[in-house]
């Protein structure tokens, strides 16, 4: 069974439903779970956010937070989780912002990815999880690959199925 599969599954067996936030890999998650056949009833929908204006527009995002944290952090991954809910019927998102590459900085190197898994919680303001991965310089297309993995798994540990180590088979 694929990962996307796993999450389906466990997302269904929840009555949970998943939207989307994503910039750097520009559709790829919300692509790998539709991919599998019956996603409807589960993914409610995704956003595809690459510009900063795209992030403000559709997610709500804090043109401040921008201003003084770059897309690439953990407050903008947070922000576009959070929004992801707001802006959609679902009650889990997950968010990544990051530099696939090829460039980057001393302070923001390629291959760095930040995530945010926002879940409903029943009360206005939604329970929002964020972290860094630094997957290095290995290409935009495995940096993109990877993010989409880990981004599914993040969803699989919000759904109480993850299993830290684990490879996809």
């Amino acid at each position: 069974m694929s990962l996307a599969a796993e999450v389906l599954g466990a997302a269904r067996a929840r009555g949970v439903l998943i939207a989307t936030a994503e910039s750097c890999t520009g559709g790829l998650i919300a692509a790998a779970l539709t991919e599998v056949p019956g996603s409807s009833d589960v993914v409610d929908r995704g956003f595809v956010t690459y510009s900063n204006a795209a992030k403000r527009q559709m997610l709500g995002v804090n043109p401040a937070a921008l201003d003084a944290f770059g897309a690439v952090s953990e407050q903008v991954a947070a922000e576009m989780a959070s929004g992801a809910l707001a802006h959609s019927d679902a009650n889990l998102a997950v968010a990544v912002t990051g530099i696939a590459g090829p460039g980057g900085s001393d302070h923001k190197p390629e291959g760095r990815v930040c995530f945010g898994v926002a879940t409903a919680s029943g009360v206005t303001t939604p329970e929002v999880a964020t972290e860094t991965i630094d997957f290095g310089p290995i290409g935009r297309h495995r940096v993109r690959a990877a993010t989409v993995d880990h981004a599914l798994r993040l969803l699989l540990q919000h759904l109480g199925q993850h299993r830290v180590g684990e490879t996809d088979s």
